[in-house]
């Protein structure tokens, strides 16, 4: 049994974290094996995200005014990862997900001071890493060079 002071200990703990933090994930962990919560950790910090499980009630309300919105439903065992960097919670959990089945599921989240769903969660979870990006307007950028370059090459065949 805890007491009200460990509580409001933990209460202030969990609203630091989030308030230091850009992101936040909400994530429903049911079925994890002490393992793969092991690994899920692991990966998590190499990415530099926290991740902290903890009690509903507790974690309502810590987040309680934090941010604009309603608190997403969270359901089953609760626990949040969250970082200073705005996408990488939500990949870094989303990526863990696709190989592990079953075992984890987004809930929701804080994003831009924001409640979101866990459907927009997963949203940004699939937005592509920074480089991939520069890569993609790069070859964008380069597509009408290369059609005018080969157009005007048929052209010069013709002639």
């Amino acid at each position: 049994m805890l007491t009200k002071n460990r509580k409001e200990e933990m209460i202030k703990d969990l609203e630091t974290n989030v308030s230091g933090s850009k992101s936040v994930v909400f994530v429903n962990f049911h079925g994890m094996t002490a393992g793969d919560e092991t690994s899920l950790r692991r990966d998590l910090r190499n990415q530099g995200v926290s991740y902290k499980v903890s009690r509903k009630t507790l974690l309502k309300r810590a987040l309680t005014g934090k941010a604009e919105g309603e608190i997403p439903e969270l359901g089953g065992e609760v626990a949040m990862a969250y970082s200073a960097d705005e996408i990488a919670p939500a990949r870094e959990i989303y990526n863990f997900q696709k190989t592990h089945k079953n075992m984890l599921n987004i809930l929701g989240g804080i994003f831009e001071g924001k409640f979101v769903d866990g459907g927009r969660m997963m949203e940004i979870a699939t937005i592509p890493g920074r480089e991939v990006l520069l890569s993609r307007l790069a070859f964008l950028l380069k597509s009408p060079m290369q059609r005018l370059a080969l157009g005007l090459n048929e052209v010069a065949k013709k002639k």
